[in-house]
């Protein structure tokens, strides 16, 4: 499963931002996705780094396995899960 956020119209809104940061990565770890897909949009760079912030913090980073800053897209970042299978 693959969950999308694209955060074009949250680009100035910080408190905003970081409450739809933390309900997609919540969203995900509740239906065990294997990737979210965020767009923060190329602009000047400031929003993917306000994201990548979010993404670091301690928190936060032990719910997912890795990120993946798009090489092809400069304004896609991509957060990859990996769940144990049950009984393992």
């Amino acid at each position: 499963m693959k969950l999308k956020l694209d955060l074009h119209d949250l680009y100035n809104r910080g408190d905003e931002i970081d409450r739809a940061l933390r309900s997609v990565i919540d969203e995900a770890v509740r239906k065990r996705a294997t990737l979210i897909e965020i767009i923060p949009g190329k602009g000047s760079g400031q929003l993917k780094k306000r994201v990548l912030r979010f993404l670091d913090q301690k928190e936060v980073k032990v719910l997912y396995d890795r990120v993946e800053k798009d090489s092809d897209n400069f304004g896609r970042v991509f957060v990859h899960f990996r769940w144990k299978k049950a009984g393992r």
